[in-house]
């Protein structure tokens, strides 16, 4: 019974792994991105079933380099076979329908494409249940310099010639590699050869304009020595100033969707990722409206460029930013691009979010080789994969995690706000780091009305610009409850400012009249005239002994404490992460500084007839101070209260604090040491100098005494080892 027992276990062990299907080994891994650019790993949305050679699909001839696939409103599956000059198409099951070799043109001559590089099929458009715009297949036969057209079943239609136009240069070359027609037959077209942006044209030919040109990175100077070049210069140069867009798509509203890689943009691209620029202008990807204007969303942690990690120490031939080579815009307004240097496939919602990403090199099942192109078909994800005659269809399903990701984006774009929230919550319960799920509940509670429960959802997932809108609505609900109190408030403090700035006037007046010991309080409230008045300020400072060093300090400790205060009390908005700093830092970061610039000062003035002391010096800067305090404290308060397009007026009046406190120690050290205008602007130069010298002997000297801490020490092991 027991040797039974086992071999049934074992049998059904065996049983279960062949159950297994192929695609369900892990290829690779899906992920997203932090906030921070760490990935974020989550369950597959799409996993691969099957693999489409060229005997599968019922060729004859294999495919050679083929450049592009797409898919019509039947599903059926187009390929541009670019060495073989021919268009394949097949059922959606993958079998051949029909091939376009050679065609009758409109003379009845025979006709062939030469070296196609890219294609678009159009769907048959009813108006009033009648047939108005028969569906048609849009080929670039890109070495002909054409765009030839057939009706869905592969017959020939028409040819639309190159367009003609003064805006094209003389030696222009018109190659197109990429074609998108909207509804009203107009064709946006990307030319390999034409850097003037994306062509728009009638479905007869009729030049209509550029759009979307791609921002040049070259000089002026470059750009006029050009028009003086021949032609056989210009072709020699083109590289550098040429940054033609490579593919294009358009969505169901008429938005189209164009990328571009070129390595002189690579510099310009890699600063845009790192500062998470919000602007397309280096973008890789651009979102253009049928007038050019760049309107993509960027609204996610890092802008849609592909990959962020993209430095790569192990393997320097995937280091870099993502080369994205083809777009194609999926359901419910997501859009997936991919990146042919590391063979993967990252896939945005319509604001920018990175919903997932996955893909790698590899022979098994789901890892791609050379990823040439990329399609949807319904709920299936099709990739153009491999070189040479060695290419393939590889077929991905959306799996479970993937249809309910897509449930929440279509119930987000209906208004179904309440079942929105659901579909998210259980696609948290499946990958609690998922920070699109966070956010999609917060967008449906905020389209709900419920702005305080929409705040907590877009402060999980660091999202300040949600957050930002959402604060926005919750604060004029506040502002509509407080409207009489909020004004009173501002002009009781207002009142009360202006009370104790006159006050301490009338303090300082007094005392500037008197004689004998100055009280502390009145020592601190001098620097009230100090700062507004600098110049007979820091004179009275240092002769009439206005300040003390009691008072210097107290004015350094407000200073450390308001910086302190900054890093634990900025708002949300300003500082998403919750970053702090400790108040020992702050004490360094003030003491260290004002220390630094008094001892640097005091040597370099003793040399050049300054007639400040130390005291003098430390005292003048400590009283300096102020300025910091009183922009850094309020601004502070003040952060907690404002949305994202009001933080730079807070950084601006923290800015003016610096400033101010940097004016005030300049115009200090003058009157202290007596010095000219030219005269302090030099010793202030040979301060700055002085102090950097000084943190390097201070730095050289630590490093010598550890060295000989570590010496001393390895003596006295190798001795207590040896005895």
């Amino acid at each position: 019974m027991k040797r039974l027992i086992a071999f049934v276990s074992v049998l059904f062990a065996l049983l279960m792994v062949a159950a297994i299907p192929v695609g369900a080994s892990r290829a690779y891994q899906t992920y997203t991105y932090a906030i921070d650019g760490t990935p974020l790993y989550s369950p597959d949305a799409y996993t691969a079933v099957k693999n489409i050679d060229s005997a599968a699909m019922g060729l004859t001839t294999t495919l050679n380099n083929a450049s592009d696939v797409v898919v019509d409103a039947n599903e059926n599956v187009y390929i541009v076979d670019t060495d073989r000059n021919r268009i394949v198409c097949l059922d959606p099951y993958y079998r051949v329908r029909f091939e376009i070799e050679t065609f009758l043109n409109g003379q009845g001559v025979p006709d062939n494409f030469t070296k196609p590089r890219g294609m678009c099929v159009t769907a048959d458009r009813y108006e009033e249940g009648k047939l108005k715009y028969p569906g048609r297949i849009f080929v670039c036969d890109t070495e002909s310099s054409r765009i030839v057209t057939f009706t869905l079943d592969g017959k020939f239609d028409s040819i639309i010639p190159a367009p003609e136009s003064e805006l094209f240069d003389d030696d222009a070359v018109y190659w197109p590699v990429a074609v998108a027609v909207d509804n009203y037959d107009r064709l946006f077209v990307v030319s390999s050869q034409t850097n003037e942006g994306v062509i728009v044209m009638t479905d007869k030919g009729e030049f209509t304009g550029f759009i979307g040109a791609q921002q040049s990175v070259t000089s002026v100077w470059q750009r006029i020595w050009r028009r003086f070049q021949t032609k056989d210069q210009r072709e020699k140069t083109v590289s550098v100033i040429s940054y033609p867009y490579n593919n294009i798509a358009i969505n169901e509203r008429g938005f189209i969707y164009a990328t571009i890689y070129a390595e002189e943009l690579v510099g310009q691209m890699t600063t845009a990722i790192k500062t998470k620029s919000a602007l397309g202008t280096y973008a890789p990807c651009k979102l253009l409206n049928p007038a050019g204007d760049e309107i993509m969303r960027r609204n996610g942690f890092w802008p849609p460029a592909g990959e962020i990690d993209y430095t790569n120490k192990l393997d320097k031939t995937k280091g870099g930013i993502s080369k994205v080579t083809d777009v194609a815009c999926g359901p419910e307004s997501t859009w997936s691009i991919i990146d042919s240097n590391r063979s993967k496939i990252y896939t945005y919602d319509y604001d920018g979010n990175l919903l997932f990403a996955f893909g790698d090199s590899g022979s098994q099942l789901g890892n791609l080789s050379a990823i040439k192109s990329i399609v949807y078909q319904g709920d299936r994800l099709l990739v153009l994969d491999g070189n040479g005659k060695n290419q393939s269809l590889t077929v991905y399903n959306r799996t479970e995690y993937g249809n309910v990701l897509i449930q929440a984006l279509h119930h987000q774009n209906t208004r179904q706000y309440d079942l929105a929230i659901e579909d998210w919550k259980e696609i948290l319960m499946r990958n609690s780091n998922y920070d699109a799920a966070y956010i999609g509940i917060g967008q449906s509670l905020y389209r709900s009305g419920e702005f305080e429960e929409a705040l907590k959802y877009y402060e999980s997932a660091y999202d300040t610009a949600n957050y930002s809108v959402a604060y926005q609505e919750l604060r004029k609900e506040w502002m509509s409850k407080f409207f009489l109190l909020i004004p009173v408030v501002v002009v009781v403090l207002c009142v009360l400012i202006g009370k104790f700035l006159k006050h301490a006037a009338k303090i300082n007046k007094q005392v500037s009249v008197t004689k004998g010991k100055r009280t502390f309080r009145q020592e601190l409230l001098y620097v009230f005239h100090l700062m507004f008045h600098p110049f007979d300020g820091f004179w009275d400072l240092k002769h009439e002994k206005r300040g003390s060093l009691r008072a210097s300090f107290v004015f350094i400790a407000i200073t450390i404490v308001a910086l302190f205060y900054r890093s634990v009390g900025t708002g949300y908005i300003m500082n998403p992460q919750g970053t702090y700093s400790t108040i020992f830092m702050q004490m360094l970061v003030v003491a260290i500084p004002v220390l630094l610039f008094a001892i640097a000062n005091w040597c370099l003035t003793t040399l050049f007839d300054g007639e400040g002391s130390f005291k003098d010096i430390f005292i003048a800067i400590s009283y300096s101070l102020l300025p910091v305090a009183i922009t850094v404290i309020p601004t502070t308060i003040i952060s907690n209260f404002v949305v994202s397009s009001e933080t730079n007026i807070l950084s601006l009046i923290v800015t003016i604090g610096f400033i101010w406190t940097g004016f005030l120690i300049f115009f200090g050290m003058m009157v202290t040491h007596d010095y000219s205008m030219l005269k302090n602007i030099l010793t202030t130069v040979g301060t700055l100098v002085g102090m950097a010298f000084i943190m390097f002997l201070a730095i050289l000297f630590t490093s010598l005494v550890v060295d000989m801490i570590s010496f001393v020490t390895d003596i006295v092991t190798e001795i207590n080892y040896r005895l």
